[in-house]
């Protein structure tokens, strides 16, 4: 999927997770997913000028793949969070919900942001 998100985006986003993981019976995946999805969409609304961004979710043997993809070459990186702000946890968040995660910086300019979630990784997640 091809679109410019919004403040509001992420909750259709997350609709769209979460039916592709019920279609696929990887309902366990959705809360992990969902957050995780959450998490990169709000960093294309924070951190991307034009709020364009590509969506692909794939399903894999025992779990999932999602990326976003946008025009901004600035990496995310990790940081210690500051509790007195609201911004800053989002990468942490997202370590902590998913099996794995990373960063790939396009060669046309750009990035990919990826999570990857797996049916029965021992990581749960109840938010």
């Amino acid at each position: 999927m091809s679109f410019t998100v919004g403040e509001h985006s992420a909750r259709h986003v997350r609709r769209i997770v979460a039916l592709h993981l019920l279609r696929w019976r990887m309902v366990e995946l959705m809360d992990p997913a969902k957050l995780a999805v959450t998490e990169l969409l709000s960093n294309v609304v924070r951190h991307v000028p034009d709020r364009h961004c590509e969506l692909v979710i794939r399903r894999q043997t025992g779990g999932v793949r999602v990326e976003v993809t946008d025009g901004c070459p600035e990496l995310p990186l990790p940081c210690v969070p500051d509790f007195e702000k609201e911004t800053g946890r989002g990468l942490v968040l997202l370590d902590a919900a998913v099996g794995e995660w990373g960063v790939e910086p396009r060669s046309e300019g750009g990035k990919t942001v990826w999570f990857e979630c797996w049916v029965g990784a021992g990581r749960e997640f109840s938010g």
